[in-house]
C-alpha cells in the first residue's frame, strides 16, 4: 500500500490506458483500480415532464414581420 501511494499517479496513468491494478497489503488483495467504462448513455423518458409546463396563450401565433426582418437578417444595418 505504501509503495501504490508513492505511485499513484502513474498507477491511475496505466489504469486509464486499460490496466486493471490490484492493490494488496501483506500479500492479500484489498483494493483494485480499473479503468473507467464509457459514460453511460442516458436516454430521455418519454412523458417525464406532462403537465409541467404549459404555453402561453398565443405562442404559436406568426411572428410580426419587424421580428422575421430580425430573424432573417434584414434589420437595415
Amino acid at each position: 500500500m505504501a509503495e501504490a501511494k508513492a505511485h499513484l499517479p502513474e498507477l491511475i496513468e496505466r489504469a486509464a490506458r486499460g490496466e486493471t491494478i490490484v492493490l494488496a497489503r501483506a500479500g492479500k488483495p484489498r483494493a483494485k483500480i480499473v479503468p473507467l467504462g464509457a459514460p453511460e448513455a442516458r436516454l430521455r423518458k418519454p412523458g417525464k415532464g406532462k403537465g409541467r409546463f404549459k404555453m402561453r396563450k398565443g405562442f404559436d401565433e406568426p411572428l410580426s414581420e419587424e421580428l422575421m426582418r430580425l430573424f432573417e437578417g434584414g434589420d437595415g444595418r
